[in-house]
């Protein structure tokens, strides 16, 4: 088999997984899902959050893929773009993993962008931290960020409409 049409494949299954994570993070997790996202908004000294049982569900959405990729789970009709698309899944969760938990949150390494994009993601993440509780927020992906200076308007609309409560003066933090 060609190499190009799998390469593609897990390419796109990342970039989905990029939207896959927005609508995730916006409409699960802050919405009937707070239960176990809670927590990654609130202060706390333990070294795991119930929020870690969502790379779970990631892991099975991946494991699942490959499954249905294997001839020895599906036998000779497996469906070979299942394996690609599972290392799409895969290849997210560890860009997911070094990017949100890792330098956003320093779980696991202590640097703090000066400039460049990474700042701009540690940036939009700490503005969809300003919000208490789940309503309203601003930045619910993971890779991709938008501009702080849109993310900080966005923020004080919601503040004026009364759909969010900023913890401090968000919108004007830098």
């Amino acid at each position: 088999m060609n190499i190009l049409l799998p390469a593609l494949i897990v390419l796109a299954s990342m970039l989905a997984m990029e939207w896959v994570a927005w609508a995730s993070h916006k409409y699960i997790m802050h919405g009937w899902g707070w239960g176990w996202h809670r927590d990654h908004h609130e202060p706390h000294d333990n070294l795991l959050e119930k929020n870690d049982l969502y790379a779970i569900v990631g892991a099975a959405m991946s494991i699942s893929m490959f499954a249905l990729g294997s001839p020895l789970v599906m036998g000779e009709a497996a469906w070979w773009p299942g394996t690609w698309i599972g290392l799409g899944i895969l290849g997210y969760g560890i860009i997911y993993t070094l990017v949100h938990d890792g330098l956003v949150h320093q779980r696991y390494f202590r640097w703090v962008p000066k400039k460049g994009y990474a700042r701009r993601l540690v940036q939009a993440h700490k503005l969809h931290h300003a919000t208490i509780g789940k309503e309203g927020g601003v930045s619910f992906g993971f890779v991709f960020a938008r501009d702080p200076v849109v993310l900080k308007a966005e923020l004080k609309r919601q503040k004026e409409a009364g759909i969010a409560t900023l913890r401090g003066s968000a919108e004007t933090r830098k």
